[in-house]
């Protein structure tokens, strides 16, 4: 394309998946802003590896519950990046009828608000370059639905949603805008099940196994890359032939 390497920037960076597209994209070359919340430390591993290769990469906190705090991220980072990772995702398992006020709003805050904010911030630029890729982390669960996973499914299909509509929208200025939904992961969400409730759960998958969050980084990669420039749109859930 003739253009610099974009700087990616990925929320949620500090949990297992989003170290995982980190490691990904620093293999590639691609420089970094790494977003946590609280567990800062978990991302010293990913800042010692591209280190290790000259890759810039950035540790940036904030709640981004707190649009106030978005914005102010965007306006001080002194390079602004071209490609987003919307990450960032707290899980909820339990009776729909049990859900309080409160854990609703904490997980359509986290799940749907800040994706839809941070991806306001980022894009003006992109707007202004005539390029960018935004790739969101969906689930399964958003595509099909989960018993006792009711209101995570609700943010999920949310995201698919919003996936599809502003990939249309952003399509002339040379942006794609893609989902990610996978299917059981291992670590991460799936710590809550016992072995035998894990094995059972991958009985049931076709391939016979969880998914690796290095598969998940890899179709994130892709999809990043300007190789992936007609694929917009799309919903794309590596889950082992689990949901077809």
């Amino acid at each position: 394309m003739g253009r610099e390497t974009p700087w990616a920037f990925i929320s949620g960076a500090s949990g297992e998946i989003g170290q995982a597209i980190a490691l990904a994209l620093a293999d590639q070359g691609v420089p970094l802003f790494l977003h946590y919340h609280q567990s800062g430390h978990k991302l010293e591993p990913v800042l010692q590896y591209c280190r290790e290769r000259s890759v810039p990469a950035y540790p940036i906190q904030a709640d981004l519950r707190d649009l106030t705090q978005i914005q102010t991220i965007f306006d001080m980072l002194p390079v602004k990046p071209l490609l987003l990772v919307n990450n960032s995702s707290v899980d909820h398992v339990g009776l729909f009828t049990d859900i309080t006020p409160e854990q609703f709003e904490e997980l359509v805050n986290i799940n749907v608000r800040s994706a839809f904010f941070l991806t306001q911030a980022a894009v003006k630029p992109m707007i202004q370059q005539g390029y960018g890729r935004i790739v969101n982390l969906s689930s399964i669960w958003g595509l099909t639905g989960g018993s006792c996973e009711v209101l995570y499914s609700l943010t999920k299909g949310a995201i698919n949603s919003f996936t599809k509509a502003l990939a249309k929208e952003l399509a002339p200025s040379g942006i794609t805008v893609n989902a990610v939904a996978p299917g059981a992961v291992e670590g991460g969400m799936m710590r809550r099940f016992s072995p035998e409730e894990v094995e059972q759960i991958s009985q049931e998958i076709p391939v016979g196994r969880m998914g690796l969050s290095t598969e998940v980084a890899s179709l994130v990669s892709y999809l990043l890359s300007p190789q992936s420039g007609y694929v917009t749109g799309q919903i794309i859930s590596p889950n082992g032939g689990w949901y077809t």
